[in-house]
């Protein structure tokens, strides 16, 4: 394609496009990413938390193929990612399911959190980095403004913040309180399962309404019949009665009106029938 650059006092006037399968999530190491969940709304699908009509939208990898907004999309994201309630998957890494808790539907392609802005952005990179350290079994240090990644022996209770690159603050801490370090039991452990947040709450409605394939099911239900011989889904998608089937091997001519083959009394009665 031909074009003007926007860039300024670029003199470039061709653009080029390129194309991967969708099925394998993008590498680190590719200069492009597919945002394969991201598409038009086509369809005019409602949001499933806000239930407005808008696009482009993004459509979750479950079952039922939800469709949720961008903008619904971002606040799902930083409620999520302000909670620290994204799902550490040890294939993916730091991800989210669908925003009405469907199985199987973890977003594969991480590069789709990019439309966060580098702020949001930013902050989901440290927050899975964190997890990561976590999921191996280390600790994070407590000290306000560190929280480096610590890797302490099995069974150690004494930590010091000692972060490669001189990057620790040098705090010495208790592993299983987080304060500071001391002999003897610890007074009180914080029980991080008295302060969970609740789940993003979807509305069953908005839910049934929602569904990318459901829509498309409709549409086909309206805009499609069988041909009364083969049966195979013909669409009239304006113009007369007068059909005709696709397949090579039927090519029946038929009325959309009453699902007769094409007759003078169809002709006459109803051709041009709205």
């Amino acid at each position: 394609m031909t074009g003007e650059c926007q860039s300024a006092n670029c003199p470039g006037t061709a653009a080029e496009f390129f194309f991967k399968c969708g099925a394998h999530p993008t590498s680190d190491k590719e200069t492009s990413v597919a945002l394969n969940l991201i598409t038009t709304n086509s369809r005019d699908i409602t949001c499933i938390t806000c239930t407005d009509i808008r696009s482009p939208v993004l459509v979750f990898p479950c079952n039922h193929r939800h469709v949720i907004c961008l903008d619904c999309f971002y606040l799902y994201c930083v409620t999520r990612l302000n909670d620290r309630q994204f799902i550490h998957d040890p294939q993916f890494g730091y991800s989210l399911p669908c925003v009405a808790g469907c199985p199987n539907s973890l977003i594969k392609e991480l590069h789709h959190f990019r439309i966060l802005g580098e702020e949001q952005y930013n902050r989901y990179q440290q927050y899975g980095a964190e997890e990561c350290v976590l999921q191996m079994g280390g600790v994070l240090c407590p000290s306000p403004g560190c929280g480096a990644g610590l890797l302490p022996e099995p069974g150690v209770r004494e930590v010091t913040c000692e972060g490669g690159s001189g990057l620790g603050c040098g705090l010495v801490f208790c592993r299983d309180c987080k304060e500071a370090y001391h002999e003897g039991e610890c007074g009180a452990l914080f029980e991080a399962s008295g302060a969970a947040t609740q789940a993003h709450r979807v509305d069953e409605k908005a839910a049934e309404q929602a569904r990318w394939e459901e829509a498309s099911k409709e549409t086909i239900k309206k805009t499609t019949k069988p041909c009364p011989r083969c049966h195979v889904p013909v669409e009239k998608n304006g113009g007369c009665m007068h059909m005709k089937c696709p397949q090579p091997q039927c090519q029946l001519e038929w009325c959309w009106a009453c699902s007769c083959e094409w007759n003078r009394a169809c002709m006459g009665d109803h051709w041009f029938d709205v």
